[in-house]
């Protein structure tokens, strides 16, 4: 593993994230937990974004949303990887997670992608400038639930390729709504979660449940809870 250099100054960052409000909530959280430790550099709204910042930017740590439109947090990890750039401290950025979703496949696939790290949205300032400045220096940071799905994955024992296939029906959004509802969230709760209306997660709702052929929120919870998706 290529030593990591433990950044001079502020860590630097790039925020990626679909809602605009929501990075603008990270960022002030950021610069008030850490004012003095991280120096976000930019912000971007998908794929396209990220790479162009990234590129612009050489953040040492990019905070990435898993679901991205323009192919999701992976794919701008694909892309650089296939056209590499070097952060300030002189080695290629590296990626924390930061998403609503603590689904396995999920975290599996942004971990094998090539992120050090995934935490969710409930995290705190203070520990998400911890988690931040820890991936800087090479460390890999994950709550003791997320680690866990990470070991078990190498290890064999949740086959996350079957569960990729049930869930290639629902969009990325569809596929945050279908958690947060099976989780129990009231509509007016996934809308506040997500940054959207009560009407378009009545929407992304009926969709979920016509592409799983279920007719109620209780089929959808007994189908997430098999799947291991809450």
């Amino acid at each position: 593993m290529t030593d990591a250099p433990t950044p001079v100054g502020p860590v630097t960052i790039v925020i990626v994230d679909d809602h605009g409000m929501f990075r603008r909530g990270v960022r002030a959280e950021l610069e008030s937990a850490g004012a003095s430790e991280i120096d976000v550099r930019a912000e971007a709204a998908d794929v396209d974004e990220a790479v162009a910042a990234i590129a612009e930017h050489h953040p040492d740590v990019v905070l990435l949303d898993v679901h991205l439109p323009g192919g999701g947090g992976v794919e701008v990890m694909r892309r650089l990887a296939t056209s590499p750039t070097m952060s300030t401290s002189g080695v290629p950025p590296r990626f924390l997670a930061l998403s609503v979703s603590d689904a396995a496949e999920d975290v599996i696939g942004t971990i094998r992608g090539g992120a050090r790290g995934y935490v969710t949205k409930t995290i705190t300032g203070p520990e998400l400038v911890q988690a931040i400045q820890r991936v800087a220096t090479g460390d890999a940071v994950f709550s003791p639930r997320l680690a866990g799905f990470v070991l078990d994955a190498f290890a064999g024992t949740i086959e996350v390729s079957a569960v990729d296939e049930d869930l290639d029906r629902l969009t990325e959004r569809e596929r945050e709504v279908m958690r947060l509802i099976a989780r129990g969230y009231a509509y007016k709760e996934v809308a506040k979660e997500l940054f959207i209306s009560i009407k378009t997660v009545e929407t992304h709702m009926s969709n979920v449940l016509r592409k799983l052929q279920l007719s109620s929120r209780h089929e959808l919870t007994r189908w997430a809870s098999d799947r291991r998706l809450l």
